[in-house]
């Protein structure tokens, strides 16, 4: 699992679950957002041009180091 903190948008993902993506790779879109503007601890995660996915921290592994991204 990764701290919340150390994910980032634009960081690359391998994704192990759930099994209909797992083994994709994405990019890291940015947190989703619940209703009334709150920060939920899911991730929007995209897998090619015209497909995005909610996934947990558990559910994927970063694949770059993120440290150089906003």
């Amino acid at each position: 699992m990764h701290k919340l903190n150390t994910v980032r948008v634009g960081a690359k993902v391998s994704i192990l679950q759930p099994a209909y993506v797992a083994g994709l790779e994405g990019v890291i879109c940015g947190r989703e957002v619940l209703s009334g503007g709150q920060h939920s601890e899911r991730w929007l995660v995209q897998v090619d041009a015209e497909f995005v996915v909610s996934l947990t921290s558990k559910e994927f592994q970063l694949l770059t180091d993120d440290k150089h991204l906003l």
